[in-house]
């Protein structure tokens, strides 16, 4: 394995990398660099090796453009999601899709799981093809901030609210959101609620502003289960096995996604449960499963397509040499209460 070289000197004042600096680290001639961003199955494996190492350090950015021109607009964007199985970014992905093709956008989409070397590539893949804009939702690395710093494309953070965020944030506060859970169990009765969460950040932020105003505000021990990322719809009976080892049944789950909450409530009818009498259920993101769903689900509603019109604002905006309004733009969030809870 090619071991990782230190950033150059370039990069770290910020100046734009070439192809010339990519060739002098490797120790290859630039031919053979445009070689192996053109088709990489044609460079030696130990020569490709070398480049890629090359390119990471210096971080530099391919320009596929048609023509080349620097000051050409792409009109394309680029989506890039952790996951579409079971997804709690499913409606609001299809919904800024749809806005950003209506106004005559091309979107460019990619699935970055949780790796952070896929998550660099396809970044890397979207700023050489000159796009306009980046729509975001996974964990920043520093490799990633460095790459598009250096870019001119818009960076947009959306479904959170970083302290910090690169270019702009649309988004809401995950931490309000399960605050406002933990208040709408209490106000409706329940006593032992049962938290289930995911690995990533966002969804411990929320369990953390559930826990908080839970411990402010209410009495009561709360149970908890953790997922791994991607949570899946398949978790939820590995989730209810353990509720029903717990001393005392909770009289309410909150689950991360819609699709976990779905999940609880099959494995609770086939118990002979019923819900919300037995036991009640909350999940989050308001996917279309969760009003269709019987019982219907409670749910946690983000306007999936005001993040596409606040981005798509701010992309018009951009791309007209124009100052951005604001850097963090909070849609909020809206707690959708149905017959689940």
């Amino acid at each position: 394995m090619t071991k990782a070289l230190p950033p150059s000197p370039d990069t770290l004042a910020g100046k734009a990398p070439t192809l010339d600096d990519v060739a002098a680290r490797a120790g290859v001639s630039t031919a053979t660099v445009s070689r192996y961003v053109n088709n990489p199955a044609v460079v030696a494996k130990a020569t490709a090796e070398r480049i890629r190492a090359a390119i990471a350090a210096t971080g530099y950015i391919p320009n596929l453009l048609a023509g080349g021109l620097a000051s050409s607009r792409s009109r394309m964007v680029g989506v890039l999601i952790p996951y579409l199985t079971d997804s709690i970014f499913n409606d609001t992905m299809q919904a800024m899709v749809e806005e950003l093709s209506a106004a005559g956008i091309t979107v460019m989409m990619g699935l970055t799981g949780v790796s952070e070397a896929r998550t660099e590539d396809l970044i890397r893949a979207a700023l050489s093809r000159r796009v306009d804009a980046i729509i975001f939702t996974g964990p920043m690395t520093a490799q990633v901030e460095a790459m598009v710093r250096r870019s001119p494309a818009l960076f947009i953070q959306v479904w959170e609210l970083p302290d910090d965020p690169i270019g702009i944030a649309v988004g809401f506060s995950h931490h309000a959101a399960g605050r406002d859970i933990a208040r709408f169990v209490m106000q409706r009765g329940y006593r032992r609620p049962h938290l289930v969460t995911a690995e990533g950040a966002r969804a411990q932020m929320r369990r953390a502003g559930f826990v908080e105003e839970w411990a402010r505000s209410a009495s009561g021990a709360i149970s908890e289960s953790d997922v791994e990322v991607p949570s899946r719809f398949g978790h939820a009976r590995r989730i209810f096995a353990e509720i029903r080892r717990l001393p005392e049944l909770p009289d309410v789950v909150v689950c991360g996604s819609d699709y976990l909450a779905q999940g609880v409530i099959v494995e609770a009818l086939a118990a002979g449960l019923r819900v919300p009498d037995n036991i009640a259920v909350i999940g989050f993101g308001n996917s279309s499963i969760a009003g269709e769903m019987r019982p219907t689900i409670t749910s946690v509603e983000v306007d999936g397509a005001r993040i596409a019109r606040e981005a798509i604002a701010a992309i018009r905006r951009h791309c007209a040499q124009e100052p951005l309004a604001e850097r963090w733009i909070d849609v909020g969030f809206r707690l959708v209460a149905r017959e689940s809870a």
